[in-house]
């Protein structure tokens, strides 16, 4: 059984047991967060797509850590006009663990 999900503007296909790394939930470490926008849920071969989401359906997952991604550079610059600006960039991320598939 798998569901597809939509959360921080993407979408993931989860099963029972998948860690998975989303875009930042506001949520303690260990607690408990429900994913209602279910794009479609797949059971035993059958599969269950929504109009856009599945009426009913939601995934349970628990919030394993909160933390940031690898630091990318960002440099820009412009040829011959001495413009160059440095950044960095650490993307936030909450890791969940996927408990339970209703639906």
């Amino acid at each position: 059984m798998y569901a597809v999900i939509e959360t921080g503007g993407k979408q993931y296909r989860v099963q029972q047991g998948d860690v998975v790394f989303v875009e930042k939930i506001d949520a303690e470490e260990g607690t408990n967060v429900n994913f209602d926008k279910v794009l479609l849920v797949s059971k035993e071969g059958d599969i269950v797509a929504g109009k856009p989401y599945v009426d009913g359906a939601k995934v349970e997952a628990v919030v394993l850590e909160q933390g940031k991604a690898k630091k990318i550079v960002v440099f820009k610059y412009k040829a011959k006009k001495n413009y160059r600006k440095k950044q960095g960039h650490r993307q936030p991320f909450t890791k969940v663990r996927i408990e339970n598939i209703v639906g």
